[in-house]
């Protein structure tokens, strides 16, 4: 069965697949046979690996895809102030 994935116009008009989990679990039980059970464990083990590796520093890198890393931004907080009384105020960097 061929579905219809939904299909996303960015502003350089190049074509941009957008699949949800539902979608992926969709895709694995019609092109592996699986039920949606099997398709939905498959799919939340192999996210949640995903997101334990990244979250512990590690890159991942999925032959012929492509590398997968967090990137964390490290700048100074900046220098902000209170509305009502004009008072400088320091927020944690992000």
């Amino acid at each position: 069965m061929k579905r219809d994935w939904p299909v996303m116009r960015t502003a350089d008009a190049a074509r941009t697949r957008t699949f949800r989990k539902a979608d992926l679990i969709a895709a694995l039980c019609d092109r592996a046979g699986l039920s949606r059970e099997e398709a939905t464990e498959m799919i939340e083990a192999f996210f949640e690996t995903l997101r334990a590796t990244l979250a512990a520093g590690e890159t991942v890198k999925l032959a012929g895809f492509g590398v997968l890393h967090c990137v964390t931004s490290h700048r100074a907080p900046d220098a902000i102030r209170r509305p009502a009384s004009l008072r400088p105020l320091r927020h944690a960097a992000s």
